[in-house]
């Protein structure tokens, strides 16, 4: 079964997003968390900061990440693990794959015409904000 990842980076201040708008399928023209694919013999939070490292710049110093929850997809074989974290200080994004870009907090994360995943970046941003005080302490 494939591993994937998805990064949920928070500006320090937890009042921004980091998100970025998919240039190929699936989901083009969306907007999506960065993330990829889980390498073999890789764990997933190797993976997940060797990803956020080349899609962002952004690199361990600058954040930590927690493994938040997993998403299987048995028909389609594979698995997503979901990883949080909270920048420490402002960072400047380096990446071309996608175009990054910091989305307010205030946005609808689960409408679908403008965010990827049917409804699950939703889902996840939400648990976030209900586990906040768990995850973070301000």
């Amino acid at each position: 079964m494939q591993g994937y990842n998805v990064l949920m980076i928070f500006s320090p201040d937890m009042n921004r997003l980091l998100m970025c708008k998919r240039r190929k399928d699936p989901y083009k023209g969306l907007s999506s968390f960065v993330g990829g694919k889980i390498e073999r013999g890789e764990s997933g939070l190797e993976a997940a900061y060797r990803e956020l490292a080349e899609e962002t710049g952004i690199v361990q110093d600058n954040v930590v990440l927690q493994h938040v929850m997993d998403f299987t997809y048995y028909w389609q074989n594979c698995y997503v693990e979901v990883y949080a974290g909270r920048l420490k200080n402002d960072v400047n994004l380096q990446g071309d794959e996608h175009e990054l870009y910091w989305s307010d907090m205030e946005q609808n994360f689960f409408d679908m015409s403008l965010f990827a995943g049917e409804g699950n970046i939703g889902h996840m941003v939400e648990q976030v904000k209900m586990n906040r005080n768990r995850l973070w302490e301000d």
